[in-house]
């Protein structure tokens, strides 16, 4: 009997979510501790919608990435727009205007949105996946290089600390602002790459069976672009770079769908906004000086799964 993914992950995500508000270096208790509604609404109740906006925007985009280019491995940064995010939230450090609560994200934003013309510039209407694979690769290497530029090139040491510490990622210091910008985004993106799910799936019959079925290769790269830079791009905007999820949660996924992209995205994005949010919980209930990183966090589990994953292939590939 197949479990049904969409109420597995809601369920554990309703069991979560109550714990995520109370865990943290000072366990919460709403009825003893000293202004708990306040910390809960001013702190841990935006903190733990983040977690969920961010990691279901990851984990919907890692879904639909790796149906359109059909390779596991793929990851929502191949695409540029989450370099391209950080790239401008980098030059909103490099320039002063961080301070803003509004124009780092804008700034974050508009970097992802530039990511996306040049991707749909070079790659073109009717290119196919290898050359839009590789365009995404330039653009992510570009945009790294425009940071480490940045960063050698910081006009003083805060702002280069400042850089360093956001590209780490982060849920830490944020508030319903940051919500109140990520939501909509992540949504309007999520419902984009659920659009290009038909496409996606008639994909895996190959790029000709595809166009005979009536796919627009045109239409179905706009969605994609959109979608993805819609959710990495807010994702990357509220808290700096947070790796792997979208590589991680389809594989969890996969084996209780029947393995069609269309059918991999809303329980991805579902599986992705629970991985974010006990990451998160993680973080800061570790007894360290500081509060881990959830970029770094994230990045000590997903090396090793990715690791997993080669070895794997490898394997089936001697078989």
């Amino acid at each position: 009997m197949m479990i049904r993914p969409i109420p597995l992950f809601t369920l554990l995500l309703v069991l979560a979510i109550p714990l995520s508000l109370l865990a943290g270096r000072v366990w919460l208790d709403p009825w003893t501790t000293p202004n708990a509604a306040v910390i809960l609404a001013q702190l841990r109740l935006p903190r733990a919608l983040l977690a969920l906006i961010v990691g279901a925007g990851l984990g919907a985009a890692g879904a639909a990435m790796q149906g359109y280019l059909r390779n596991p491995l793929a990851d929502p940064g191949l695409f540029g727009i989450a370099p391209g995010a950080a790239l401008g939230a980098v030059a909103s450090f490099w320039f002063g205007y961080a301070a803003s609560a509004w124009l780092l994200p804008v700034f974050a934003l508009v970097g992802a949105g530039g990511a996306m013309a040049l991707l749909a510039l070079i790659a073109g209407r009717s290119a196919g996946i290898a050359l839009f694979t590789l365009a995404g690769m330039m653009i992510a290497s570009l945009a790294g290089a425009l940071m480490s530029l940045a960063i050698s090139l910081a006009p003083n040491a805060f702002a280069m600390s400042e850089i360093v510490t956001w590209l780490m990622g982060a849920l830490t210091d944020r508030g319903w602002t940051e919500v109140r910008l990520a939501a909509p985004l992540t949504l309007a993106g999520i419902v984009l790459l659920r659009l290009a799910g038909p496409g996606l799936d008639a994909l895996t019959l190959g790029e000709p069976a595809a166009r005979s079925l009536g796919v627009s290769p045109a239409r179905l790269q706009a969605l994609l672009i959109l979608g993805t830079g819609l959710t990495v791009g807010s994702g990357v905007a509220v808290a700096g770079i947070v790796g792997f999820v979208g590589l991680i949660v389809p594989h969890l996924v996969r084996p209780l769908t029947d393995r069609r992209p269309s059918a991999l995205i809303v329980p991805s994005a579902l599986a992705g906004a629970l991985l974010v949010l006990v990451a998160d919980c993680v973080c800061r209930v570790l007894p360290l000086v500081t509060e881990l990183r959830l970029g770094i966090a994230l990045s000590l589990v997903g090396a090793p799964f990715f690791l997993w994953l080669l070895l794997r292939m490898r394997r089936e590939a001697w078989l």
